[in-house]
């Protein structure tokens, strides 16, 4: 079932608004009756197009992952340099990506909020954790590259949430992330002059 112009268009709105709301006021704001009222619609037109609330979030995480995606794109860019350079890239793209977007970043790995069968959101995710095992698999041919790749992701996950209290400042005394970043691609994948 397809649908008309004006159903994609408000479709399209209510995501939209959805997407300026989390990045205003955070996940916790996104409440279809405050979706409904700042699009300027009844409270329940977006049932219409989103039968249920988690639906809706799932929408709105999606265009966090795509965002995220074309940056991890752009930062690695023809794939030729090393391995851990392109890791290098990735890991300061997501660490930035984390600290620039909080609400949405909050919202996007929130998968016990999500719909991840529904609305594409796994194959707009699960791509992207894909390039990082594929990367750490050739940075580390010894090892379980799925497995590295997960610890290394909720290392920087870790590193973004902390830094964004303010915790790792005060721990580490660092005024940037990127030692911090140096540290966890060292942890797992080895010191890089050993390689």
């Amino acid at each position: 079932m397809s649908m008309s112009e004006p159903e994609a268009g408000l479709r399209g709105r209510l995501v939209d608004v959805g997407v300026e709301l989390v990045a205003q006021e955070g996940a916790q704001a996104l409440t279809l009756r405050e979706i409904a009222r700042r699009a300027g619609v009844s409270h329940g037109a977006p049932r219409r197009y989103f039968p249920t609330h988690l639906e809706l979030l799932s929408a709105i995480a999606r265009r966090g992952f795509a965002e995220l995606g074309e940056r991890a794109k752009s930062a690695i860019a023809d794939g030729t340099a090393s391995p851990r350079a392109q890791l290098t890239a990735l890991g300061r793209v997501y660490l930035e990506f984390a600290l620039d977007n909080p609400g949405m970043y909050e919202l996007m790995f929130r998968h016990d909020l999500l719909e991840s069968g529904h609305l594409g959101l796994r194959d707009t995710s699960l791509p992207l954790f894909g390039v990082l095992v594929d990367l750490v698999g050739r940075a580390r041919p010894d090892v379980d590259a799925r497995l590295v790749a997960g610890a290394l992701w909720a290392n920087l996950h870790g590193i973004a949430q902390l830094w964004r209290w303010g915790s790792l400042q005060l721990a580490t005394g660092a005024d940037d992330f990127a030692p911090l970043l140096r540290s966890a691609l060292d942890a797992h994948l080895g010191p890089e002059a050993a390689r």
